[in-house]
Formats: structure tokens, C-alpha cells, sequence
């Protein structure tokens, strides 16, 4: 066992908060580790730390800087071997509910409450013997495109994930953002050809985004959209650039772009509304956004945030994992789609602990 994972051990005995991560295509993995199990909350935003926000809280959480340890550690090989294990689902996946839910939400669009909304689920697996780093490492070998990590406080809980969604990262007053929306499976065929009801969504996505940045920012450029794999989905995805005016607008800027249409909807209020009334459970961390706030974790470079979406996660607690998967619904979707959609998307975090 290596000194990052001696330390998990360590402070999982101690029951104290900790985050590993590992960046998109990255070789390290970066451990911070708290010296005391007390919450923290963000203030000013301008505080140096790995931050975890919720979907819907006035409070956001983070680990500071100035409390914690931190290790980083060479990934020197991603050929591990994992013995498979069955899945054992406990209790109904809630399919006959899901797409009921998004024939309401179709409704509420033809009503004009709102022009997208994005909805979810919770799907609860039996993870008998769970391990960190196990299952840290399982994330590495499959998804080197994504932002993996594993976040446990005592009072949060124990999350992992492997989002493709990049939030919010910064450079001084460079901003860079993505809009990323629409899924199909991926098959042996790289000619990707997307519906109507797709392109419609990543461009409600993409609006959203420049209409919250151009207040707040300038020179805002924008690529052509294009597919990008994640796992075993492809998305669209749209590429977006803007220089920030003041830093202290920074807190403003997350706040005016949290959550974003692919997580919630469009308009943002009235979609959010629906979802907390209708989906029938509480998100708690799904579809927040994590990463670190102005500082570079490895290489201590201040004025640096690099933030992402909280999607294909898993919140593990006694034996059981909770798997939170969504999908963006449009005037065009179909309920039997939409359902299929969040099973495939189900089966990024189902790879890493079977």
C-alpha cells in the first residue's frame, strides 16, 4: 500500500474528511486530507480549497487548504486486473415512476413552464467488502477522460464519480466552461448522428451559459459543437472561453451559472422548482459541482479553479451504493427513451464496483 492510500486508511480510522481525485488524461492522483472533522463552508469564494457543493443548498462545503495535508501520487501503471463481481440491485430500479415523471415534465413544457428540465433518479446496489482504492483505481483504467474522485466527510458521506462535465476552471481572469448535452450509446460506429431533440438540448445548454457570462465577463468565444465519448455514452459538446471582469466576480459567476440547464433546466428557477417538487427525492450532492477553488492542488499555482458537474456518482454508506443518473427532457423525449438513457448511464459507476 502506498503512503496516499496508508493515509485513507489512517484518516478513515479516525473517521476525518479527505478527497482523492484524478484530472481528466492526468497521471497523479491528489490527496487532501483534513486535520479535523469539523464542516466548513465557503464564504467569500476566494477561500484555497477542494470544494463540494450540493444541488440546492445557500451553504457550500469545502475542504480548506490551510487544515489539510496534501499528497500527490504517479499513477505508474493502468493495467490492473479486477475480478468481476454480480450486482445485486436492492428494491425496485423505479422505472414505471421515472417515466411518469418525465411525461409531467413533457406536460409542464407544453404548458410553457419551463423549455427543458432535467430529471433523475436513484438506483441503491448491494457493494459488499467496498474499497477506496480499489475502486479509485477501476475509475483510472476506465475512464482516463473524466474527473474521478472520492470525497468522504462524516457529515456528508462517502461520494465517488466519474464526470465527463467540466463546471467552471479559471486562470486568472481566463475562464473556460463547457456546454455538454445530449446522449446515445456507443456502438462500434464513430459516425455519430444526432436527433432533433438532442441538438435542441445542448443548444438550450449553450445559451444559457454565454446569456449568465455576458454580464459577468467579456470576449466570450464559443467552438462548433461536437461528440465527445465518455465511457460508454457520446455527448455533444460545446466548447466556451471568456475573460472574467474583476476576480471578485467570481463568486457571482458561479452562482449565476449553478445549476446549469444540463443538470436542471431552462429557465433555471422554474425547472429547479419542478424538480424538487416531483422528483421525490432529495439529490443532496448529484448534479452540485466539486474541484478545486483557487488554488492548482499539485502545483500550488494561486488564481486557479478547476471545477466539475457531479454527474455519474455514487453516494456508498453500509454495504449499499446509491447511484444517481438523470437526463435532460424536452418537448421531443420519449419516457421509454429516457429511462433507457439513465440505465446506460447507470452502468459508469455499476463498471467500477461489479
Amino acid at each position: 500500500m502506498t503512503d496516499l492510500f496508508l493515509k485513507v486508511k489512517i484518516h478513515q480510522e479516525q473517521n476525518l474528511p479527505f478527497v482523492l481525485f484524478c484530472k481528466p488524461d492526468s497521471d497523479k492522483i491528489v490527496g487532501v486530507f483534513q486535520k479535523n472533522d469539523h464542516i466548513y463552508f465557503l464564504d467569500t469564494f476566494e477561500e484555497k480549497g477542494f470544494v463540494f457543493a450540493p444541488f440546492d443548498a445557500d451553504e457550500v462545503p469545502y475542504i480548506p487548504l490551510e487544515l489539510s495535508d496534501v499528497y500527490v501520487e504517479t499513477i505508474h501503471s493502468r493495467n490492473y486486473f479486477f475480478e468481476s463481481k454480480e450486482l445485486v440491485s436492492n428494491g425496485m430500479v423505479g422505472k414505471d415512476f421515472f417515466e411518469e415523471l418525465v411525461s409531467k415534465g413533457i406536460e409542464a413544457i407544453e404548458d410553457n413552464q419551463f423549455t427543458k428540465v432535467a430529471l433523475s433518479r436513484r438506483e441503491e446496489v448491494i457493494v459488499p467488502d467496498f474499497d477506496i482504492q480499489t475502486t479509485l483505481r477501476k475509475m483510472i483504467f476506465q475512464y482516463p477522460n473524466a474527473y474521478k474522485y472520492c470525497f468522504s466527510h462524516p457529515k456528508i458521506g462517502t461520494w465517488i464519480g466519474a464526470t465527463p462535465e467540466q463546471f467552471l476552471k479559471t486562470n486568472g481572469n481566463a475562464i473556460k466552461t463547457i456546454a455538454l448535452a445530449g446522449t446515445q450509446l456507443a456502438t462500434n460506429n464513430n459516425n455519430i448522428i444526432w436527433g432533433n431533440k438532442e441538438k435542441i438540448e445542448q443548444q438550450l445548454v449553450t445559451d444559457f451559459i454565454v446569456q449568465n457570462l455576458s454580464d459577468l465577463a467579456k470576449e466570450v468565444t464559443l467552438s462548433s459543437p461536437y461528440s465527445v465519448k465518455a465511457g460508454n455514452l457520446w455527448h455533444i459538446r460545446t466548447d466556451i472561453s471568456a475573460t472574467m471582469k474583476p476576480r471578485k466576480f467570481l463568486k457571482k459567476l458561479i452562482i449565476a451559472l449553478h445549476p446549469t440547464p444540463a443538470v436542471c433546466g431552462f429557465p433555471k428557477e422554474a425547472a429547479k422548482k419542478f424538480i424538487l417538487k416531483n422528483e421525490g427525492y432529495n439529490r443532496e450532492y448529484y448534479s452540485g459541482f466539486l474541484g478545486e477553488l483557487n488554488i492548482d492542488l499539485i502545483t500550488f499555482r494561486t488564481l486557479q479553479t478547476d471545477l466539475f458537474v457531479n454527474l455519474r456518482c455514487m453516494k456508498v454508506a453500509n454495504d449499499k451504493a446509491q447511484i444517481y443518473i438523470g437526463c435532460g427532457i424536452t418537448k421531443d423525449s420519449i419516457p421509454e427513451d429516457e429511462y433507457l438513457e439513465t440505465v446506460n448511464k447507470s452502468m459508469t459507476m455499476k463498471k467500477i464496483i461489479s
